[in-house]
This record gives C-alpha cells, structure tokens and sequence, in this order.
C-alpha cells in the first residue's frame, strides 16, 4: 500500500548540542508505537560533502549507513531508537546540495539561466527533502535542520522549510526546540532566550507548530503558559524535555505530557489510546533495577571526547543492561598508556574495547593495552583498527616478527602485517573512498565469533582502507589464531581470535553500528557475558 506521506520539521534555537536529533528520534519512536512508518533525516548546514573526512575533534563520531554513506552521528541515534535502516538520502549538507546545484550548472540543464540561492538551492532542498517521501512507504517523515536559527548558513534550509510549509499545506508542521535556562544566582528560569528563537523563526516566515522546552529542572504551568502566550503556540503544545538519566527515558517524558497526539491532531489523524511501549518500558526498568557495576576499559586517542565512540558506548550500555549490570565505562588515553603503567590502568576492568580510528597517535599505547589483556586473559574486542592492533601486537609478540607493523603507521616496514587493500592503492581523493558499507562475512563453525551470532554468515558495515596482509595467514594459525570470519568473495579477513583464551576477538568490521536498543547486537552481548564472567572469578 502506498502511504501519503506528511512532513514534520526540527529547528533548534538558543544553542547547539539541544538534542534536536533526540527529540526527533523520541517523537518518531512515539509515532511509531502507534503503527506508523516513520523515516528520520538530518539536513546539516556545513559545506563538507559528507562527515568522512571531518575530524572527531569537530565533528564527533562519523556513523556509516549500510549503503557505505558517511553521516552525522544522529543517524545512528535514529537506528538505534527506532531500529530502522538509514542510506544517503537521510543525511544532506549543503555541501552535497551545492554540489548537485554546481553539476547541473555545468550540464547546461539551466539553460543559460543566472543560479541563485533563492529558487535553485532551495528547490534543491525541497527535492531532497522530499524525496524520502515520495517513495510511498512512510506515513512521516521527520526532518531536523541542523544549527539553531540566526546561523547564516542555516537561512537556504530555513526558507525551504518555509516554502514547503506554504506549499504542503496541513501535511507539514514544525517542531521548535530551545533552552530555558535556570539562573542560579536568582533562582528562576527564564524564558526571554525562547521568546527571541521564536521570534527569529517568525522572522524568516516561519510559526512553530509546536514548542519542545528543553530545561534542567521540570517547569511549572506558570512558564509554560507564559511562553504559549508570548510564542503564539497553543498551550497543549508547548512541551518540556528535561534532563532525565538516560537518553531512552526522552520518549516515555514526551508521550506523559501527549507530545504524539499533538502531532496527530495537528494532521487531522484519529489519536486512539496511548501506546504501551511494553518492549521500551522494560529496557528502561532493566536499566533502572541494574545497581551492580561491569567495569570496561575503552582505549582509544579520542575518549576526551564526548561524542568520538558514541555508537560503541551506546552499544556497551544496552548490552550491559540486558546482562543486568550497570555500566562504569573507563576512557583510557591511549596515547599516555606504555608496558609500564598498563597494569595500573587495566587492572581494576573486567573487559576492554580497543577503539577504532585512524593515524599512528596512540597506537603503541593500543599494542601495550592489548598484550596485557591477552597476558591476563583480559576479555577484549578489537574494532576496525582495534583489530589491526591486535594482529600487529600478534606478530610482535607471539610470532616473533619484532618489526611488524601496519603500512598506514609505517609505509616502508619490512613485514606489514597489516597492509593497504589492492583495490585502495591508486586512490587519491580521501572523501567516500573507503571499503564503505555493508559486507557480507562468512564466520567458521565452531568459533566464538559464530557462537555469538548463532548462524554463520553475517552482514556488518566497514569503514577502512587496510586489511590483514593474506601473506601471513599460515604464520597466524600456526601460532594458536584462528581466521574465524572472511568475505566470500575477497577472502578479505575480517575476523581474528584466540580460542584458546576467554574472550579474545578482533573484528574489522563496525557492529556497534547495527545494535539498537531493541535489538543489542550479539557480539557485544556475548563480549559483555565473558565480562561479566571474569569480573564473577
């Protein structure tokens, strides 16, 4: 059947890092429980093309669709609570929009006309906005813009969704989501921050449809009366997203206060009873009744960072709280860590993640992390170059290859275990051109690695341009490592372990991509048992 598809629209005011991507996936998630197919898309105001080649320090993690996209790490928040699928056409720059405007300048398909930002750019995004919707499979699609309003770059995508809401009509509305900050030394919020977002909206022709307050404290009807007043926004829909212990509860605080009948009724839908969420509800008492603490050691060059490994936290606390333990994530810098104070760092954790990433920084504290744990039969997952890692301190140590290392650390090492993949060797543009996306994995029976998935042939998405070096594979197994996953079709190795140890599995792929919160992915739950079962000796 196809579905007629209506549009709801995310701005944020006042500040960045609201939660805008949150919000959207929390109200998508609400739609959802009431039977509705629901896609989610980010338009973002940068002029990157895509989110690959952007540092973690500016940008945070980059999170891969199963299509090979780079995108905003918000998709992956969209995965994860609404346990859909995401491509390229649920995350556009303007970059990408300028680009498409520029190619087709070149083509002549503007007849010679002038190319402006007000009907090209604009058309440009509609069309993208759009296009998720044309397909006939959702009922809503959700769109959050980017930036908070009175941003310069932000103003194309601004006038487009004002365009849209006049064209539209009542399939279209806005969700406006701001700061109320609390002045602690006059002991009051103050609303004056959301008075002037709104205003700006106004500005650029734009009337919210509805107010999502984000506060630290829960406000009283005074305020929110107040700012329906001075907003024009009905009082039904002025709603407030508090600080809450976990991001999951942002769903359940929304629907108390009827944020999804809201949305329907706005688009003239039938409300019908408040959802259960059954399935949701008893994650978050799982969460709630978990008191005892798995300890994890996340090593890696980016945990300063809040954001740089946020796939691979989320996927460590689903997976610790469906084991029934409370998570004490440990960020240890890889950069500081050598032999010498290893045992310190290490010692008090029950398992250890070796984060991916890219570069030389921090991966000898990486290699020192790495023969600790399997010295100590230290359950350990190695991610990306995580596993790499582990296949260079493998031959360092184990092999007694004391020269080997990795091409991309060290482009004239004699033994590069791990080395540059064929078809990656006469590249020369950085952006979109790695092994992206999703690769079919064929695992050996009998493995821990096909234990945890219980079949043998998986799908997990890739984002690198180094691979283990084929060359050595023999060497490996003859030392006590079992190869326990490669492609079909490349033979590239994507899985490495030790069957003789605990848990001690490296895996080229990215699974914290794929876990969400309904379905926590196998390998960090069986990562997350063995944990919990060396901190129980």
């Amino acid at each position: 059947m196809k579905r007629d598809a209506r549009y709801i629209f995310v701005t944020g005011g006042v500040v960045s890092s609201l939660g805008k991507g949150i919000v959207a996936a929390s109200l998508g998630k609400l739609l959802q429980s009431r039977g509705y197919n629901v896609t989610i898309q980010k338009f973002d105001p940068y002029i990157n093309v895509d989110p690959g080649t952007l540092n973690p320090y500016e940008h945070g993690e980059c999170y891969v669709a199963e299509d090979g996209h780079e995108a905003d790490l918000d998709l992956g928040h969209y995965e994860r609570f609404l346990d859909i699928r995401t491509s390229k056409d649920n995350n556009i720059t303007s970059g990408r929009i300028y680009q498409n405007v520029i190619l087709r300048e070149r083509r002549g398909d503007f007849l010679g006309k002038t190319v402006q930002v007000v009907p090209h750019i604009t058309d440009e995004i509609k069309r993208n906005v759009k296009r998720l919707g044309l397909t006939g499979k959702y009922d809503f699609v959700i769109t959050e813009i980017g930036g908070t309003v009175g941003d310069i770059e932000s103003l194309p995508f601004l006038e487009s969704v004002r365009q849209l809401k006049w064209e539209l009509e009542d399939k279209c509305m806005v969700v406006h989501l701001t700061y109320v900050p609390f002045i602690k030394a006059a002991g009051e919020v103050k609303t004056k921050p959301t008075q002037h977002s709104v205003k700006q909206l106004q500005e650029e022709g734009i009337q919210p449809d509805m107010l999502v307050l984000r506060t630290e404290m829960i406000l009283d009807e005074d305020i929110l009366n107040k700012v329906a007043l001075f907003c024009n926004v009905p009082k039904r829909a002025v709603v407030q997203s508090y600080d809450v212990p976990s991001i999951y509860e942002v769903p359940l605080v929304l629907q108390e206060q009827s944020a999804d009948e809201v949305l329907l009724r706005k688009f003239g839908l039938e409300v019908g009873e408040k959802p259960e969420m059954e399935e949701w509800r008893a994650f978050i008492d799982k969460m709630k009744q978990a008191t005892e603490e798995i300890h994890i050691g996340l090593v890696g060059k980016y945990v300063e960072l809040h954001d740089a490994y946020k796939s691979i936290d989320e996927s460590l606390q689903q997976s610790a709280i469906y084991n029934g333990r409370k998570l004490k994530l440990h960020h240890i810098q890889s950069e500081y860590l050598t032999d010498e104070n290893v045992a310190s760092a290490l010692g008090d954790v029950d398992g250890v993640i070796i984060a991916p990433g890219f570069g030389a920084r921090g991966t000898e504290g990486k290699l020192a992390a790495i023969k600790y744990a399997r010295e100590n039969n230290l359950p350990t997952f190695g991610i990306c170059l995580g596993m790499q890692m582990m296949v260079v301190e493998a031959a360092r140590n184990v092999l007694g290859i004391t020269d080997a290392n990795s091409s991309e650390m060290e482009p004239n090492t004699p033994n590069p275990v791990i080395d540059l993949m064929d078809e990656q060797k006469s590249v020369i543009n950085l952006g979109g051109t790695m092994r992206l996306g999703a690769y079919e994995c064929h695992l050996k029976p009998g493995s821990k690695v096909a234990e945890a998935y219980g079949h043998l042939d998986i799908y997990e998405r890739h984002r690198h341009r180094y691979e283990f070096n084929s060359k050595y594979e023999e060497r490996f197994e003859d030392a006590g490592y079992m190869l326990t996953g490669k492609n079909p079709d490349s033979g590239l190795v994507e899985v490495v372990e030790r069957p003789d140890l605990d848990w001690f599995i490296g895996v080229q792929f990215h699974p914290e991509y794929s876990s969400t919160l309904l379905h926590p992915h196998p390998l960090f739950m069986s990562f997350m048992r063995a944990a919990i079962a060396h901190s129980n000796k």
